[in-house]
């Protein structure tokens, strides 16, 4: 048989380039940053969970729901940022997602006539530096994503 129908066992599975090295910054502190608004999520969730369950909103039932839905949200950047610290290729894509729903949020923030204007901000300047070093080639490199054009394995 030839070593085409016999892949060695170093091609059999792809490895990220600087597995062996030392997590880059960038990857942590995208991690970190993901964490961070899962943590925020949380939060969030839990307070409109807890003040639809104890206090007198307007709609309990959309109180708790809202709640609910903000704690199950919350998974996907919690997800993602274990899947980024564990050097985990898949997890770039939720980590992705996670940045491009906040933008639409921090956009609703900032048209609001109230405090909420610089949470708005915060949480686009999170979303886009978030966004920044997900994509960096640094990253893609430490996540083991080969780019087009890239070498098979």
């Amino acid at each position: 048989m030839s070593s085409e129908q016999n892949p060695r066992p170093e091609a059999a599975a792809p490895v990220a380039a600087d597995a062996a090295g030392p997590r880059p910054a960038r990857l942590t502190a995208a991690a970190a940053l993901a964490g961070l608004e899962g943590l925020a999520l949380v939060a969030g969730g839990l307070w409109m969970l807890v003040g639809g369950l104890t206090g007198h909103p307007d709609d309990r039932t959309q109180a708790v729901t809202g709640g609910v839905t903000l704690v199950v949200l919350a998974l996907l950047p919690l997800l993602a940022a274990r899947g980024l610290l564990a050097r985990r290729g898949w997890s770039r894509g939720p980590a992705v997602i996670t940045q491009i729903m906040a933008l639409p949020v921090a956009y609703n923030l900032l048209q609001a006539d109230s405090v909420a204007i610089p949470a708005g901000i915060v949480l686009a300047v999170v979303a886009v530096a978030a966004l920044v070093l997900i994509v960096n080639p640094e990253t893609t490199r430490a996540l083991g994503i080969r780019g087009p054009g890239g070498p098979r394995n």
